[in-house]
C-alpha cells in the first residue's frame, strides 16, 4: 500500500509475518523493485543491534528491582519465547524478515530508519494498561494453559488452607477441634519440617536436586504424621511452645491440609474433563499469517481478552510508527516501511487520515494512565496497620502485648520472606537482609523487601539482556527432564534474581496476611475477644486525643 500527496514523499506499507521464509522474499524483493530512498523498519535501536549482532543494552539494576519491572520483563520474556518457537517450527529466525530489510537496503546503499517505540517503554505502558482484572486472567491462563492442572490445583488448594485455617483457629473448639487436637497436629508439623530441613541439607552429597526435595516432603510429611500426630513423641517440644503457637501452628496445617485435598481433587477434575484433546489442535499455515483477515482476527482476539495490553501493544505502535513515517513523508523522501502483518492495517489508516492520529506525547510515558490502585489500597492497609499499632499503644493493653505484637510481626515477616528467598537460590547474606527489612516494608507500599534482597545479589552475579536468549534455548528443548530445565534456568543469573526478588515479596505478603489472619485473631482472644479489642482501640483513640488537646491548648 502507498500513499501520496502533492509536494510529499510516498510510503509503501509492507506488512509480513516476523518469521515468515515468505516474508524475507517479499521484503528484498519490494525494495530491490521500489529502489525508495529510505527503508523504514518496526525495530528500536536495541533490538536493531541485537539483529545485527551488537551486545544489548545491560539492564540497570535499579530500573529491575523497582516497581513492576519483574512483570515487564516477564511479559517480554513471554513474547520473546513465543516468537522463538514460532521461528524455530517454521526454521526461519524471528526478525529475519528485518534483518532482511536493513541488510538488502545497505547492499543497495538505502538509508534504514528506525520507526518503532523502544520495546522497554512498550512493556511498561503495556502492563501499566492492563487493569486488575486483566492481569488476573493473564495470569490465570498461563497457569491452566501451561501448567497441570492438577500442580495449578493443589496451588489453589494452599491458598484456600489459608484462608480456611483462621477459621479453624477462631471456631475449632465448637466442632471438637480442642487444643490437645491442635497439639498432636503441631508436634506432626515440627517433625515434619524438621526431618525435611534435616534431609535437604545434609542429602545433597548422595541424592540429586529433584530426588532431595521428593524425600525430604515425603520423609517428611509421613514422619510426622506417624511419629508426631499418631504417636505424639514431639509433645515436650511442643508443650515448650504454648498455647498460643499451638493453636496458631495446628490450625494453619489443619487449614492447608483441608485446602490441598479440595484443590487437589478439583485439579484432578480438570485433568480427566477441562483437558483438551491435542488432535483438536487445528494447524495453521504459516503463509496465512501475512493474510490481513487472519491476522485481523487474531489481533481481535487478543483486544477481547486485554483491550488495555492492545492499545499499548498494537494501537499505540500504530501511531507512533504512523507519525515516524509521515515525518519521513512530509521531507520529501519515498519510503518503502516494513512492519509486522497485524500493525500494517492501522499504520496505513493514520497514513490515509493523518488528523486522526493522537499527539506524540501521549504515546511515550506512562504517566497519567489511571488511578494506581495497588498504591492506594497499599497505603490504605499500611495507614490500618500503623493506626492499630499506635492505638493499641496509646490504650491499657500493656507493654507485654506490644512486644508480643511487634515481636510476632517481625518474625513472621522475616522467616516467610527469609526463607522463601532462599528457597529461591539467593545467597544467605540476601536473603537474610530481605528477611531482616520485611517488617518494615510490608507496611510501606513503596518499598519491597525484594528490592534489597535483590540488591546484595547483583553485588555478586550480574545480569545482562541476553539472558533472555539463554532462557529460550533452555525452554526449546522439549526433551529436558523437568528437574534439568528447572535447574539450568535457575543457573541464569536473570531468572534466579527475577525469582528472589519475587519470592522475597511474595514471602513478606504471605506473612502479613497469615498475620492479620491468623495471629491478631488469636491475640484478640487474649485480649477478651473481638469486643476487648475494639474497646481497647477505642480507649487509645480517646487517650490520644487527650494528649492531643493537651498539647494544642
Amino acid at each position: 500500500m502507498s500513499q501520496e500527496a502533492a509536494g510529499e514523499g510516498r510510503v509503501r506499507v509492507v506488512g509480513t509475518a516476523h518469521v515468515s521464509e515468505e516474508s524475507v522474499r517479499e521484503v528484498e524483493e519490494t525494495i530491490e523493485a521500489e529502489r525508495p530512498d529510505i527503508v523504514a523498519v518496526e525495530l528500536d535501536e536495541g533490538r536493531y543491534r541485537q539483529l545485527k549482532g551488537g551486545e544489548p543494552d545491560d539492564i540497570e539494576p535499579g530500573d529491575l528491582l523497582r516497581g513492576n519491572t519483574v512483570f515487564q520483563f516477564i511479559a517480554y520474556w513471554m513474547l520473546s519465547y513465543v516468537q522463538s518457537r514460532l521461528g524455530e517450527k517454521f526454521d526461519v529466525t524471528p526478525g529475519a524478515d528485518m534483518l532482511s530489510a536493513v541488510e538488502t537496503a545497505e547492499e543497495f546503499g538505502i538509508d534504514v530508519a528506525l520507526v518503532d517505540r523502544d520495546i522497554n517503554e512498550t512493556m511498561r505502558r503495556f502492563w501499566t494498561a492492563m487493569g486488575p482484572i486483566e492481569k488476573l486472567r493473564m495470569i490465570g491462563g498461563l497457569a491452566f494453559g501451561i501448567g497441570d492442572s492438577r500442580g495449578v490445583g493443589l496451588a489453589a488448594g494452599v491458598i484456600l488452607g489459608l484462608l480456611l485455617g483462621p477459621l479453624v483457629a477462631i471456631f475449632g473448639g465448637s466442632v471438637g477441634l480442642d487444643l490437645a487436637i491442635l497439639s498432636r497436629i503441631t508436634g506432626g508439623v515440627v517433625l515434619a519440617v524438621g526431618v525435611a530441613a534435616a534431609v535437604w541439607l545434609f542429602g545433597g552429597s548422595v541424592l540429586s536436586a529433584a530426588d532431595r526435595a521428593t524425600v525430604a516432603v515425603g520423609g517428611g510429611v509421613a514422619i510426622g504424621a506417624v511419629a508426631g500426630v499418631g504417636l505424639g513423641l514431639a509433645t515436650p517440644v511442643v508443650d515448650s511452645l504454648g498455647p498460643f503457637a499451638v493453636r496458631g501452628v495446628g490450625s494453619m496445617a489443619l487449614g492447608i491440609l483441608g485446602g490441598v485435598a479440595i484443590g487437589g481433587l478439583l485439579g484432578q477434575f480438570a485433568a480427566v474433563f477441562g483437558g483438551a484433546d491435542p488432535q483438536d489442535v487445528e494447524e495453521f499455515d504459516m503463509s496465512e499469517l501475512t493474510d490481513t483477515d487472519v491476522v485481523t482476527a487474531m489481533m481481535e482476539e487478543f483486544r477481547q481478552f486485554s483491550p488495555g495490553g492492545a492499545a499499548a501493544l498494537i494501537d499505540e505502535r500504530d501511531a507512533f510508527i504512523a507519525h515516524k513515517l509521515l515525518g519521513l513523508r512530509q521531507s520529501g523522501a519515498d519510503v518503502v516501511a516494513v512492519v509486522g502483518a497485524g500493525h500494517r492495517e492501522g499504520i496505513q489508516r493514520y497514513l490515509d487520515n493523518p488528523e486522526t492520529l493522537p499527539p506524540m506525547d501521549s504515546l511515550t510515558g506512562t504517566g497519567g494512565r489511571g488511578i494506581p490502585w495497588a498504591k492506594v489500597v497499599g497505603t490504605g492497609i499500611s495507614v490500618v496497620v500503623i493506626g492499630f499499632f499506635v492505638l493499641l499503644a496509646l490504650s491499657s493493653a500493656g507493654d507485654d502485648t506490644l512486644l508480643r505484637l511487634f515481636g510476632a510481626w517481625f518474625l513472621v515477616n522475616g522467616l516467610f520472606a527469609a526463607g522463601l528467598a532462599k528457597a529461591a537460590g539467593a545467597r544467605w547474606s540476601s536473603s537474610l537482609v530481605g528477611g531482616a527489612v520485611a517488617w518494615m516494608t510490608s507496611i510501606n507500599p513503596f518499598l519491597a523487601p525484594g528490592w534489597f534482597a535483590g540488591y546484595v545479589e547483583l553485588q555478586h552475579n550480574p545480569v545482562n539482556v541476553s539472558d533472555i536468549g539463554t532462557l529460550n534455548e533452555i525452554l526449546s528443548d522439549e526433551e529436558r527432564p523437568i528437574s534439568d530445565l528447572v535447574s539450568d534456568m535457575f543457573a541464569v543469573p536473570l531468572f534466579r534474581l527475577i525469582m528472589i526478588v519475587a519470592a522475597t515479596n511474595v514471602g513478606s505478603i504471605i506473612a502479613s496476611a497469615l498475620f492479620v489472619a491468623y495471629l491478631l485473631p488469636l491475640f484478640a482472644l487474649d485480649l477478651g475477644g473481638a469486643a476487648g479489642v475494639t474497646r481497647l482501640l477505642f480507649e487509645g483513640a480517646r487517650n490520644g486525643w487527650e494528649i492531643l488537646w493537651g498539647t494544642v491548648a
